[in-house]
């Protein structure tokens, strides 16, 4: 019998209940800590390479709206400030009973029809469907990655070959900026230059009659 059924034998009994609580609370906080501690690393090594680059972006933490503390990912937000714009994210989604990071090209807030459409848009969308990104309401391209970033095999390989796991989870951050970069661009530059709908509601019309 190895150490490991050992312990999870230990921890099974009636007896050993108290204790088996207090160690999976333990361990719980463990896993949130290296977790966070996986996107600091992220948002450091991001911030790093896109001023090398001398991109016009900055690196901003997502934390878990409904949990403070917890950090699930990170986005980008453009340099100068844009009403509606299109910026690369990294996040994990929580499946099932765990989580798993996905990533890709998410608007900021909810754009309009005409904005959906522009060429500028429906090139880099079609050019990342071309590779197998997938697309939604929120997100112009999004993809799966391999990480669970809560599971055993990460967070062992995230304390024993950090630096090999880091350099891996950069690599989508590097694609979508080099070689999406120049179409993202363009896609923000046409949303900047879009105005907005000047369309109004029968409700707005009522009240100008009113008036």
């Amino acid at each position: 019998m190895n150490e490991e059924q050992t312990v999870l034998d230990f921890f099974s009994r009636d007896e050993n209940l108290a204790l088996a609580l207090i160690a999976a609370e333990h361990l719980d906080g463990l896993r949130l800590k290296h977790n966070n501690l996986f996107w600091e690393i992220m948002h450091q090594k991001l911030s790093a390479f896109m001023t090398l680059q001398s991109l016009p972006w900055r690196s901003e933490l997502t934390e878990d709206r409904n949990c403070e503390g917890t950090l699930v990912g990170i986005h980008l937000e453009p340099v100068v400030e844009q009403r509606t714009f299109l910026r690369p994210f990294m996040e994990q989604q929580l499946m099932g009973n765990d989580y798993r990071i996905y990533y890709g090209l998410m608007w900021n807030t909810a754009p309009e029809p005409a904005q959906m459409h522009l060429p500028a848009v429906e090139t880099i969308r079609s050019r990342m469907s071309a590779v197998g990104f997938k697309d939604s309401d929120s997100f112009l391209a999004w993809q799966w990655s391999p990480w669970y970033p809560r599971r055993k095999d990460f967070l062992l390989r995230l304390s024993n070959k950090r630096d090999e796991l880091i350099q891996a989870a950069m690599q989508p951050w590097e694609g979508m900026l080099n070689e999406y970069g120049a179409g993202l661009r363009l896609a923000n530059i046409s949303l900047s230059e879009t105005p907005r709908s000047a369309a109004i509601s029968l409700d707005q019309l009522h009240n100008k009659v009113k008036r």
